[in-house]
Order: C-alpha cells, then sequence, then structure tokens
C-alpha cells in the first residue's frame, strides 16, 4: 500500500535520489548533438503544436514563453504561423539554446525558476518538457506566475499510466491527468485535459496528455 501511494504521489514511477541540477544540464548539453532524438525542426503537422496554436488563438505582437523549449522547433512553427510573435525560449541547456535564432529569443534558466516578472507573458506553453522538472508543484508555480492574468496555458506531457514504455533517465517523472489538473486549478480559472496523439488523425493511445488552462 504504501509503495503504490508512493507511485501515485511521484507520477507513477518509484522514488528515485535525488539528481543535482547540473548532472540534468549536463546530460542535456550533450543531447544537443543528438540531432536524430533531440531535433531542431519540427513537422507543422504535428498535433501538438496544432492543439497550441488553436488554443491561444492569434499570438501576433504577444509575449509568448516555450518553457523547456530545446532547440526551439515548437517556437519555430509558431513563428511561421505568426510572423509578428515576441516568443522566448527558455531552456536549461546552452547548447539546445545556440541552435535558436532571432526573432526567437533565448534565455538559459530551470523550470522552476524563470528570470522574468510576475504576469510576463500572454501565453505560456510546455511541450513534453514538465517530465524534466524534478519539482512539479515549483514547475507549475512558475508557468502560472509568469502569466497575465486571463493568459493562456498550454502542457503536453506523458501519462503516468504508461510509466515504463520507454528508457528514461533518473530524475523524469510522467503525470496522472487528475495530479496536474488539480495543481493547476490552484492558479487557473478553468482547466481541461484530453488524451492526444501525435497525428490528428491518429486515435490516442493514451501516452499523451494535453492540459489546456486561462488564468
Amino acid at each position: 500500500m504504501l509503495n503504490w501511494l508512493k507511485q501515485k504521489l511521484t507520477g507513477g514511477r518509484p522514488t528515485a535520489a535525488a539528481v543535482p541540477l547540473q548532472q540534468i544540464r549536463q546530460s542535456f548539453e550533450q543531447a544537443a548533438a543528438d540531432e536524430e532524438h533531440f531535433p531542431s525542426t519540427i513537422d507543422p503537422r504535428i498535433f501538438h503544436v496544432q492543439l497550441i496554436q488553436r488554443h491561444f488563438g492569434d499570438i501576433n505582437n504577444k509575449f509568448t514563453l516555450d518553457a523547456g523549449s530545446g532547440k526551439g522547433r515548437f517556437a519555430r512553427v509558431l513563428l511561421d504561423q505568426n510572423p509578428q510573435a515576441k516568443i522566448v525560449t527558455l531552456d536549461l541547456a546552452l547548447a539546445m539554446l545556440h541552435h535558436v535564432q532571432a526573432p526567437l529569443k533565448p534565455v538559459c534558466g530551470t523550470l522552476t525558476q524563470y528570470p522574468f516578472p510576475d504576469h510576463t507573458f500572454d501565453f505560456v506553453y510546455a511541450t513534453e518538457s514538465l517530465e524534466h522538472a524534478v519539482d512539479i508543484n515549483a514547475a507549475i508555480t512558475e508557468l502560472t506566475r509568469v502569466l497575465k492574468p486571463g493568459g493562456k496555458l498550454v502542457i503536453i506531457d506523458k501519462n503516468a499510466e504508461h510509466w515504463g514504455r520507454f528508457k528514461t533517465p533518473a530524475w523524469e517523472q510522467w503525470f496522472h491527468r487528475d495530479q496536474l489538473t488539480s495543481l493547476l486549478k490552484q492558479h487557473c480559472q478553468t482547466v481541461e485535459s484530453d488524451f492526444i496523439s501525435y497525428w490528428e488523425d491518429v486515435p490516442p493511445d493514451g501516452l499523451f496528455i494535453a492540459w489546456r488552462a486561462t488564468k
């Protein structure tokens, strides 16, 4: 019973020893050279980015944060669709941000402590990045702190019910649908979630969950 409860509270995985931030940073600095698994571009038809665009609507002349952007692949598609958007890409690894070019604005930082004032952004999204945040409570607090009142948020990440499908680093965690919903409701007026697939015409298999919120 105790082990089951621990897994529920830690995103469906056994409790792992704390991993130093420097170890996580170094892992992604090295991973930046792996274009196969950490690509700098993405097919604009992938539903992840389509869902973000639909929830946000017109982001031209608005401030948008890509939290845990990697090489900026999602930000680049959104900018192509909204040429006047003001998109900040935040990532832990400088080697990842090296691939981010103007007018995108790269910023180095962690998912649990942003270098931005309260209410900076009209839109915030995190695509398969919160799983690396380690402290999910702090990560949700930061995501919503920098969002303006009435601003919109999208989180896309993996379902804890499917934990074990892939080999993962020691710090990674996946999430139960109600887990993030509950955390987001502490900061947002509305929260919705759906199971999604990479492709809109392919039925979801339960691996990915998208949370959409309005502060």
